[in-house]
């Protein structure tokens, strides 16, 4: 038989064509593309004749195939792998016998092996042949020319030849190498078809589960036969690196080879590989760590004991750069406390090993990547939900939550939130967690302990230690033993005999001390030292001598344990009154432990309920982040503490109802479902009782709510309404107690109307349909003792009243009741009864009478004109009672002022306000509903012309240039807009000339309430003053003429009333005219300004609303002033600071407002003259600069902040001006502009706080990271701003030393006192409330007086705006002068003249 050369594996399929050695099988010819398919064919009858061996003769067509793969028939490529599968499956089935039989020759073996590898070499050529096809052709997945290829086969196919090779590698193939091991290229090439299919990045998806189950079982066998675990470690962790896809896959393969086939070393050697990786090399690559950390953390999650078993390899990466991987290993960690170190039945060590690992994973929170601090948190989640968190842990992870609360990382936040949650959910404590009931219950249990702890001490005698009796009878043991070197009598040898065990012998040796027998006991000592050498307690005793060491063995058995106990003789005294006492003393020992038990456990409830109402106040704070995941969590945190029901949850929960509004639909929906599980899905045994309940809580809501919370909650309402899932036995409860049908309170049955007022907002039936019963029962006679119930019912029934701007496209009839309905000779009674009752409630209900006659009757002036006359009639008749006299014109209404002060002052204050609600309620009628019918019936009458015109035209064809301009302007909407104006300038006109003229009602009360306004000495109520106030601007609405006229009565009060009530109701009133009449109330901004340095809390919070309604409306316009509202952001009071944090948010919405205003801003708040401290001003300045996000806006306001410094004054500018520039962060621009302005600032930075923040501005650069080239221009800045530091101060000492010349003093500040600012002076001069002139004038005045510029002039935009000529006392006189001025000055229309 010819000699087979022999088959060597390549490295490479070119090495086949290379003949390398003698001997060696090398391919002869490499066949061309046609040639394949006979090829195959002639190799397939061959198969047929002499099965796999065939391969040796026909090896070279199919390498010509690999070869030539890309090039060939999709047809051929699937028939050569078809072809190859069976080959290597009958050689695999011929094997066993094979390999089996003794007597195969030496021929046939190396004819076998060379046929097994060159199938196996073929076979997985082809296969990875496919595999790189498919993978490619999945990159062009999603082309639809996408044509069928070899793929599709091989989809099907690659499962079954998987399991194919797995059965080879099965046999036991060390037959074929003559029973030694197995090449290792035999083995690499069986296993790297498997490898190469992972790396197919689809390899994780679920339907290729199967064939990752066939690569993890074929690799299985390759480690359990082949000895493959070396070159598998390698591989894996190699692939790791690579191919972040695989980790997942091959933890799972890794956890199927331990449990299957017992391969545990593998995870030791693959963790000790990675935790051999140099931490510094990994930071750099991120996707090599990716990797490394989905794999630790998966394997954990499957083989949590393996993987703590090799931790110690791992630990080093957390000190490491590299975030993932210490999330992976602290991930790794809480896998081993839920799953291994979890329940109360752990060893010693395995305690010590879970205490470990959850102080590192404490530790973590702290962590300095904001990353590993959210995942840590996280992890905490799972083990606390997971029952795993030790309750000695307990208060520890709480309090480290409630810190992460106040993390700048929203990310961190959201999950401090989500574990205080798992927490309330899990906790073991109870489900009931308010401090006011936990520390009741803590005080009475913890002094039943300590009455405990007094009585065991008090019925305990005073205890003599046995180490204090050996003390008192030493000395005559040492002398007992000094006499046992003396000559002994021989009765006395005759009596001591050592007992045979050592037992017996302590025995009797205690016994004789115990009986004071201390010399016998010396000496049978004696004996028994020499007796029991080496025996306990007469071994290992290293004294001076032998005297020594008797004393010590005495001393041992007297004061320790003593198994030869005596008692015949006791000194301690009665031993069987002991054994009597020890039961009872037993018993209150264990009820003492007990107690303390449950001492502890109160302890830990109240301390954790502690915690819980502190990340309550924060957690509420966060309620309005702009994060929305973050509002998310902390919605959900509050449902679940009301749960637990905790009484501070009801402040976050009423906190909650103002996100209804929010335009973000996550947070709206989180609102409606916090309040469905709140208060929808109330527990009760019976339907009865849940809604019951349901009603009482949402009726607790309303308990002292304000207007916003109740509107707010109305929106909830409507919306649970519209979805209909309130029940009806909810409405029908309401009614009930509405009308007293089921018992309650008179707070609950105003609760009641309010809730069918808000289930109206979203059905109107519900009202409509009872609207007899609301009038009947709610307007009563006895609506007079309950102004409020009758104020809720008229609330209730304005719901009926239809939106007008809804009904403005639809062209309907808006929905009012005749004149003489019920409901409003019920309205005008009522008013009419109660204007001469003493009620604080009269005119709230007054006013929302009012209201709802004008939006729901039709004739409402007629009707409101009665009410006014009656109640005016009562006012006359009071006066005529009081005068004692009667007038014959007592009919008359215009002599209502003639005397006014003689009226009881409450009915004065009733007439004002009566007469301010009409007025303005007119206004609004005429504003709003009657513009709407006009453009109503003009809408109508339009489309009947339409119709008409259409109908015309039908019938006769008329001319086309006829109506050629009617049609131009209808298409430009010139028509209805002229119509608008036309039906505007209607309204206009009653309103300045028919309303406040001498025959209409109203004018008759305008000289009662002007003479009030304008008599404050006279009329010195506070309730009267404020309701004439509100009724003169309520007035002031109608008429501009009127308005203008008593603008500086208005403002005058405004500033100087000494009554905060009268200064806010002006401040509405002002705002209101600042919309309605906008340039007549531009004049008069400043004192408007003015307010918010009022020295009442309320004035500034309303000045504050105000300003903040007008300046995002753009009704005023936004000067120097702003820097006021900035100032409230450091007010003592919390709502004002709330109210300022919300204008700059809203203003920074709107485009680049904060920034143009910022210049202004920081140049008002750092003048001396403004007086706020510096500490406040770096507060102000913190929250302002943080709207400052753009790149652009950044670089602009550090080259304007540099070029500040030229025109400041004091040192204290220069600090504040450093001090913003901290602020921003400074870009390789930013960096360029510092450059750029270098000289602008040098000068100041002698001293060492602008000094100082130069260098923080610098160091935050660097730490930034940025290119080589940036970091050169920081470094050269860097020199000089610190030789320009040196300079200075060398010219300081030099001008400290030798000069006569004087330094320059700072600028003299004025004393600020104990505030931060001044209280507004109230001394004013009645000249300071000259009306203004208009802007235009002004604006011509300034214009003349500014000189024409001379220099080129740096300018902001916010210097720009004109300012007030009252603004010249900041500029500096002439005497302030600097002899050195700066060659650049700032544009500005103040100058100096």
């Amino acid at each position: 038989m010819v000699e087979i050369p022999e088959f060597r594996l390549p490295l490479l399929p070119a090495d086949l064509l290379r003949e390398s050695s003698p001997g060696q099988y090398t391919v002869q010819e490499v066949l061309p593309v046609r040639d394949l398919p006979p090829a195959l064919t002639a190799f397939r009858s061959a198969f047929r004749a002499r099965g796999a061996l065939a391969v040796l003769q026909h090896f070279d067509p199919m390498y010509s195939l690999l070869h030539h793969f890309q090039a060939v028939g999709t047809d051929v490529k699937e028939d050569a792998l078809e072809l190859m599968a069976r080959v290597v499956s009958h050689h695999s089935n011929e094997l066993p016998a094979i390999l089996g039989d003794s007597g195969l020759s030496h021929a046939d073996r190396a004819a076998h092996l060379n046929a097994l590898k060159m199938n196996c070499y073929l076979l997985t050529g082809l296969m990875d042949a496919f595999e790189t096809e498919t993978c490619k052709s999945g990159l062009l997945e999603k082309k639809k020319s996408r044509t069928k290829t070899s793929g599709s086969l091989w989809e099907e196919e690659r499962e079954p030849v998987l399991r194919l090779l797995t059965q080879l590698l099965q046999l036991d193939l060390r037959q074929l190498w003559g029973g030694f091991v197995v090449e290792e290229e035999f083995v690499s090439l069986m296993t790297g078809s498997s490898y190469r299919i992972l790396e197919n990045p689809g390899i994780g998806l679920q339907r290729y589960r199967a064939t990752r189950e066939a690569v993890t079982h074929l690799l299985a066998a390759a480690l359990v036969h082949y000895d493959h675990m070396f070159n598998a470690t390698l591989k894996i962790t190699q692939m790791l690196q690579h191919f972040e896809h695989v980790a997942p896959v091959f933890a799972q393969a890794v956890s199927l080879w331990v449990k299957e086939y017992g391969l545990k070393s593998l995870v030791g050697e693959l963790l000790r590989e990675v935790g051999q990786k140099c931490p510094l090399d990994l930071a750099h690559d991120a996707s090599v760590i990716k990797g490394y950390a989905v794999f630790i953390t998966e394997l954990a999650e499957q083989i949590p004991a393996l993987v703590l078993a090799n931790m110690s390899v791992l630990l080093h990466h957390l000190d490491g750069e590299s975030y993932m991987m210490r999330n992976a290993i602290l991930a790794a960690m809480a896998e081993v406390l839920v799953q291994v170190l979890n329940g109360d039945q752990l060893e010693e060590a395995a305690r010590g090993t879970r205490d470990q690992f959850l102080t590192m994973l404490q530790a973590h929170v702290c962590d300095i990547n904001s990353f590993v601090r959210s995942r840590v948190l996280q992890l905490f989640t799972r083990i606390v939900q997971c029952k795993a968190l030790p309750l000695t842990q307990f208060q520890s992870v709480v309090s480290l939550a409630v810190e992460r609360l106040k993390d700048k990382a929203v990310v961190v936040v959201k999950n401090a939130i989500q574990l205080l949650i798992a927490f309330l959910s899990n906790n073991p404590f109870s489900c009931k967690l308010s401090c006011t009931d936990l520390s009741e219950p803590l005080k009475k249990e913890v002094q039943k302990l300590q009455e405990m702890r007094d009585r065991k001490s008090s019925a305990a005698g005073p205890v003599i230690t046995p180490e204090e009796e050996w003390e008192a009878m030493q000395p005559e043991v040492r002398a007992a033993i000094q006499q046992l070197f003396q000559p002994l009598q021989e009765e006395e040898e005759e009596v001591l005999e050592v007992e045979k065990t050592v037992e017996s012998t302590l025995k009797q040796i205690t016994g004789l001390l115990r009986k004071l027998n201390y010399k016998c006991a010396a000496r049978l000592t004696q004996k028994a030292l020499g007796r029991f050498q080496g025996k306990e307690p007469f071994s290992s005793l290293m004294e001076e001598n032998e005297e020594a060491t008797i004393l010590s063995v005495l001393k041992r058995l007297y004061t320790g344990s003593c198994p030869g106990e005596n008692t015949e003789d006791p000194p301690h005294g009665n031993s069987g009154l002991e054994n009597e006492e020890a039961v009872p003393e037993e018993q209150s020992q264990t009820e003492l432990i007990k107690q303390e038990m449950l001492v502890q456990y109160l302890q830990d409830a109240y301390n954790f309920s502690v915690k819980i109402t502190e990340a309550l106040s924060l957690i509420s704070k966060l309620m309005y982040e702009n994060c929305v995941s973050v509002v998310q969590e902390a919605i959900e945190f509050f449902v679940t503490v009301s749960q637990f029901g905790a009484s501070e949850a009801l402040s976050g929960v009423r906190r909650m109802l103002p996100l209804i509004w929010s335009k973000e639909p996550g947070i709206k929906e989180a609102v409606l479902n916090a309040y469905r599980q709140l208060y929808l899905s109330p527990s009760g045994d019976s339907g009865r009782a849940r809604v019951q309940h349901l009603v009482r809580s949402l009726s607790l809501i309303m308990v002292d709510a304000s207007l916003g919370t109740i509107r707010c909650l109305e929106e909830i309402i409507s919306e649970f309404v519209q979805k209909d899932e309130i029940e009806p036995a909810v409405t029908q409860l309401l009614w009930e107690q509405f009308t007293l049908k089921s018992q309650c309170s008179s707070l609950e049955r105003r609760a009641a109307v309010m809730l069918l007022g808000m289930m109206a907002q979203g059905n109107p039936e519900i009202i409509g349909s009872n609207l007899d019963v609301l009038v009947t029962v709610g307007l009563s006679e006895k609506g007079c003792e309950d102004y409020r119930l009758a104020q809720e019912v008229c609330n209730a029934i304005s719901k009926l009243a239809r939106n007008t701007k809804q009904a403005l496209g639809k062209n309907s009839t808006p929905f009012r009741l005749p004149q003489n309905h019920m409901l409003f000779g019920h309205l005008s009674e009522t008013v009419t009864k109660g204007f001469a009752q003493p009620s604080c409630h009269w005119i709230p209900f007054m006013e929302a009478a009012v209201t709802l006659i004008y939006q729901l009757a039709e004739g409402a002036e007629e009707i409101c004109a009665h009410i006014l006359q009656a109640c005016s009639q009562q006012a006359l008749e009071k006066l005529k009672e009081h005068d004692g006299q009667k007038a014959d014109s007592g009919d008359s209404p215009s002599r209502v002022s003639d005397g006014a002060s003689n009226l009881p002052t409450f009915l004065l204050m009733h007439l004002v306000s009566l007469v301010g609600q009409v007025a303005l309620q007119q206004v609004a009628y005429l504003e709003v509903s009657v513009s709407a019918e006009l453009r109503r019936r003009r809408m109508l009458r339009d489309e009947e012309k339409m119709k008409d015109r259409s109908n015309r035209s039908t019938k006769k064809q008329r001319p086309q240039s006829i109506g050629n301009e009617t049609t131009m302007e209808e298409e430009l909407g010139l028509v209805g807009a002229t119509a608008d104006d036309t039906e505007a300038e209607l309204i206009r006109s009653i309103c300045e000339t028919e309303l406040l003229d001498g025959k209409h009602l109203l004018s008759a009360f305008v000289p009662l309430v002007l003479k009030i306004c304008n008599n404050p000495g006279l009329y010195s109520d506070p309730g009267l003053s404020a309701a004439a106030a509100l009724a003169l601007g309520k007035v002031c609405m109608i008429s501009s003429e009127f308005c203008d006229s008593h603008l500086r009565l208005l403002f005058t009060l405004m500033e100087k009333s000494s009554l905060p009530g009268v200064r806010s109701n002006l401040l509405i009133a002002a705002g209101d005219l600042a919309i309605r009449f906008p340039n007549l109330v531009e004049p008069w901004t400043s004192h408007l300004y003015a307010r918010l340095r009022d020295p009442c809390p309320n004035v500034r919070m309303m000045a504050g609303l105000v300003m903040t309604h007008l300046i995002l409306k753009d009704m005023v316009k936004v000067k120097g002033q702003v820097s006021e509202l900035a100032a409230l952001l450091i007010d003592p009071e919390e709502a004002i600071v709330g109210v300022a944090q919300n204008f700059f948010t809203e203003l920074s919405n709107k485009g680049n407002a904060i920034y143009n205003l910022l210049p202004d801003i920081i140049s008002h708040l750092s003048d001396p003259n403004c007086s706020i401290q510096e500490e406040s001003f770096h507060t102000i300045m913190r929250h302002l600069l943080s709207y400052i996000t753009k790149d652009k806006q950044t670089e602009s306001l550090v080259e304007k902040l540099c070029q500040r410094f030229r025109t400041a004054r004091t040192e204290r500018q220069y600090r504040d001006l450093s001090y913003c520039l901290t602020l921003l962060p400074i870009s390789e621009r930013g960096l360029q502009k510092l450059q750029d302005n270098f000289d602008c600032f040098a000068d100041k930075l002698q001293d060492p706080a602008v000094y100082s923040c130069f260098q923080t501005v610098l160091a935050r650069f660097r730490r930034a990271g940025s290119k080589p080239e940036a970091k050169a221009m920081a470094e050269e800045l860097e020199q000089k701003v610190s030789a320009a530091h040196n300079r200075g101060l060398d010219s300081a000492e030099t001008c400290q030393k030798g000069s006569a010349t004087p330094m320059p003093e700072p600028a003299k500040r004025k004393p600020t006192g104990s505030s931060c600012r001044q209280p507004l002076s109230t001394s004013n001069r009645d000249e300071d409330f000259v009306t203004p002139q208009p802007r235009s004038l002004r604006n011509q005045q300034r214009a003349r007086k500014r000189p024409p510029p001379k220099k080129a002039i740096i300018t902001f935009s916010s210097d720009e705006e004109n300012s007030s000529e009252d603004d010249l006392s900041a500029e500096l006189r002439e005497e302030e002068t600097p002899t050195k001025t700066t060659p650049i000055t700032r544009s500005s229309a103040r100058r100096l003249r």
